[in-house]
Order: C-alpha cells, then structure tokens, then sequence
C-alpha cells in the first residue's frame, strides 16, 4: 500500500489560493483514476478536482471551508497501483470547470505575502485564515479593525483580497502637508453610511449568489481605483453591415460559423489599439505597464443573469475567421459554464455589446486592471445627412453609439477621443469588396 498526495492546484496564472467547497468523497472511500474528488473555488472559477490516481481516500486534511495555497497536499489517497509506486511528487492535477465568476473580471495586482502562520483563528462566528492574520499582524492591523473589515469570502469571510484592499485604501488615504504626492486623494475620504432599507410590506428578499457577490465587489472596486471618464461617438456603419449581410451565408457554409458583428468590432478595436498602444495598459502606482500582448475580453451575460469576461489571447495574431471561431467558441463554452480557468484571464482591454438587449449606449466599468472599456450601441437605421459632390443629401444609414469608459488618470481626452474616433474610422471605412 502507498500513500499518495492529492495537491491543490493551481487554477491560474494568478491564483495563489482556493476554498474548499464540498468534498465529493468521504475517507474510506473508493476513488477511480481521474473521478472528482472535491469542488473548490477561486475568485474566478469553482471547479472539480480530479485523482491522478486510482485507490483509497485514506485521509481528508482539509475541512469545507478551509483556504488552502496552491500546491499544498490536501487529501492523502492510499494506492496499490505500480504507478502510484513509482510515481514522482504529483503536481497540480488538470480540473474540469463547473462554474464561472466574474470578472468581468480580474483583480487588481495583488501583493505577494508570504504564508508563516499555521494555525487560522476563529473570533466568535468568524474564520480567519493564517494568510491573512500574518498579513494583519505584519500591516499592525489589530484585532478589532479586522473585524470591521467586509468580507466576501464564504460566509462573509475575509480573504486575502478584502484585508490588502483595506491596506492600501489606508496607504492611498494618508495625505501630507502642502500638494499632494503624485496619484494620491487630496483628502481622505469619508466612511460612506449606507442607509437602511425597509423589509417590511410587499417584498420579496434574494440573497446573492455567490458570483454576484463578487461582481459587486469588483465593480465598487474599480469605480474606487480609477478616475472614470466616457467618451461617445457615432458611427455609420453601413458598410459593415452590408459586408457581413452579403456573406453570412457563405462564411457559415465554408467554415460551420456564423459571423456576428462582435469579431468585426474587435478587429477593429484590435487595429486602433495599434494605433493609440497606451490604451492597452495598467497602472501599478505610479507606473505606467504598456501591454505589448492585445488580450481582448468580450463580456458575456450568463442564463443566470450573471456576467463573464472570457478573453481572446493575442487577438492581433488571427486574422477575421481565426476571431470569429474563437468568440463563437467562448461564448458557447461560457453559456454551458465549461469556460478553463485561463480563458477568463490576462485580458488587456474589455469590450460589452450593449446593443445586444436593444440598448442605443452605455457608460460601461473599466475591468481591472486594464484601463479602458468600449461599448457598443444598437445598429439602427436613421435618416442622415450625406455630403457629395452635388450637394448634400439625407439618406437612409446603418448608424451605432460607441463608448469608451477610461482612467482618467493615465488615459487624457485627447487619447482617449482620439482611440475612439480611430475605431469608429475602422468600421466606417469598411471595405464591402474585402475577402474575410
């Protein structure tokens, strides 16, 4: 008989921990090569956990709830097999998504702590984990004050996230006599009160799941972290429209894909990023990080009403056929909530089509780190004037808002306007002879 170790693995580039949600399987317990073991959850995807091996579930060290590092052993599983014999130390195992959070949605860039403590403590009804009572004992975070901090880990836990947002909302809120250091608040801001609302009468309470819990957070984080600004402008896209209308047909029939207007926008996107490349950055104090990978994220609104942002990875790499299979391909796999861990990550810019639910525009969040997010509007046809050789003319035009949310803080008008009008150019001059 050989003990084996079941490690936590490590669902992402930029996860360095998971929770615990619910064990599939109770020592004792046959487990077969690659069945699912348990269900745990990061910030950005809940998924399965499957044995590299075929055994025993001798032993469980880790009970529901518990915050485990990446590449801890979490369970010990005894095996006869000849492989386990001479298998060398298991590393992260390959999971299989159950289930996406947002975010829209990444996180801010997190500061690295090392993990010195071994036991977590429990003040009355609430878990601390040793991450973040080392982090509070080394920040001189007392007690009390991490007991007032918000959490939105499982059962209003505090996680790692929550305790170094409340760190450096501290740091950016101490302020020093005469100007202001750069990307500093002039003023610390006020605890905001949040009013009371009444339960009584006709109504009818909803608990948020537990992705909606966590797009609330990113989303009051972003408007808490970048300065918002949007700009607007309309395009004629007429051009466009009669393009894909002429070859919808046969683009379907020769590549088995139907072509939407999002790969169009996003090649677009993709060309006045080229132009304006400051657009795709992020901001790490004062920093500026200028991405030289186009990563671009496309929101997706899930059957449960809840948003995802999956990414296409070096977008300025493929050409139309190439994003059109790719965008197909996500939004399918998000809608069935099969989306990898890695494919919800590493996003330089975000576009969201608003004009999928009719609407003309919108003042979208920028989705951090990054520090721009497009919008598009409806296509609709208006009357409009057209000016020609002989005069001008009021004809029937394809036309659509496009928005575009920035940081006001690296990201002036004058860039962010300029990008803008550069799509919009993009799509307005759309060639109706072009071979996709």
């Amino acid at each position: 008989m050989t003990e084996v170790e079941l490690i936590m693995p490590k669902m992402g580039e930029s996860i360095t921990e998971a929770t615990i949600l619910k064990w599939l399987k109770n020592e004792g317990e046959k487990v077969e090569l690659d069945e699912a073991v348990l269900e745990i959850a990061t910030d950005k995807v809940d998924s399965e956990v499957p044995s590299p091996f075929a055994g025993t579930l001798s032993k469980i060290l880790y009970k529901v709830g518990d915050v485990i590092a990446v590449n801890k052993p979490i369970a010990i599983i005894s095996t006869v097999t000849a492989a386990a014999k001479s298998a060398p130390p298991v590393s992260a195992p390959s999971v299989t998504p159950i289930q996406k959070t947002a975010t829209a949605v990444q996180t801010a860039p997190a500061i690295t702590v090392s993990q010195t403590a071994t036991n977590g403590h429990s003040n009355g009804s609430r878990f601390y984990s040793p991450l973040v009572l080392n982090i509070a004992r080394s920040e001189g975070i007392s007690m009390s004050e991490l007991e007032a901090i918000a959490g939105t880990g499982l059962e209003n836990r505090v996680t790692k996230k929550d305790i170094l947002n409340h760190i450096q909302e501290k740091k950016s809120g101490g302020g020093s006599g005469g100007f202001p250091s750069p990307m500093k608040p002039t003023e610390v801001e006020e605890p905001v009160s949040i009013p009371s609302v009444s339960v009584s009468g006709n109504v009818e309470i909803i608990e948020m799941d537990r992705m909606r819990k966590l797009i609330a957070d990113h989303m009051v984080m972003s408007k808490r972290t970048s300065a918002h600004v949007t700009s607007f402008v309309e395009a004629d896209v007429t051009n466009l429209v009669l393009w894909r209308e002429r070859v919808k047909k046969d683009f379907e029939k020769r590549e088995s894909e139907k072509i939407t207007f999002t790969p169009l926008f996003i090649e677009a996107i993709v060309k006045a990023i080229k132009d304006f490349p400051l657009v795709n950055s992020s901001l790490n104090g004062t920093q500026i990080i200028r991405k030289k990978d186009i990563n671009i994220g496309m929101a997706a609104a899930l059957p449960s009403g809840n948003l995802i942002v999956p990414v296409i990875k070096n977008a300025d790499t493929k050409n139309l056929i190439g994003i059109t299979k790719e965008v197909n391909d996500l939004a399918n796999r998000a809608r069935k909530g099969q989306l990898k861990p890695t494919e919800i990550e590493g996003g330089t810019f975000t576009v969201t089509n608003v004009g999928t639910f009719g609407n003309l525009m919108g003042t979208p969040i920028i989705n951090q780190p990054q520090v721009a997010i497009m919008a598009t509007g409806a296509i609709k046809k208006k009357p409009v004037v057209l000016e020609t050789p002989q005069g001008d003319v009021i004809a029937i035009r394809h036309m659509m808002f496009l928005s575009l949310s920035y940081d006001h803080r690296i990201v002036d008008g004058a860039l962010g306007g300029s990008f803008l009008r550069k799509v919009a150019d993009y799509l307005e001059q759309y060639d109706l002879n072009r071979a996709y």
